[in-house]
């Protein structure tokens, strides 16, 4: 199934680390772009980064610059999200989403045809 498997979040204190991971069971995966969005609680879901089919272009909202770092393992079909010096207002379901035709890192969330079940990131100060 092409949907996508996030595993990695959980509690933290601000300031720390946390590594997202997500995982697609589809042999188009390493053609098409991906991504990881967030849904902060009250509030709707957003765009946090992409990254192009092949890896070399990267997207990422303001908020999240110099901070999180999007990456890719065609070879393993997987998507990764580096997240340092964590704030709380980083607090939200992240999920990882892939695209079924769009192969440019695109950051419109309507361009992500599959999503996974979201997994939570919660950052205390």
């Amino acid at each position: 199934a092409p949907e996508p498997v996030e595993s990695g979040g959980g509690s933290v204190q601000a300031g720390a680390s946390l590594t997202l991971s997500c995982e697609v069971s589809a042999p188009i995966f390493g053609s098409f772009s991906a991504g990881w969005f967030r849904q902060p609680p009250g509030k709707d879901r957003e765009f946090v980064a992409t990254i192009d089919w092949n890896g070399s272009v990267t997207n990422y909202n303001d908020f999240v610059k110099g901070r999180f770092t999007i990456s890719r393992d065609n070879g393993k079909n997987t998507v990764t999200l580096q997240m340092n010096s964590l704030k709380s207002e980083d607090t939200a379901v992240y999920y990882c989403a892939t695209s079924g035709g769009d192969y440019s890192g695109s950051s419109e969330m309507h361009r992500y045809d599959y999503w996974g079940q979201g997994t939570q990131v919660t950052v205390s100060s």
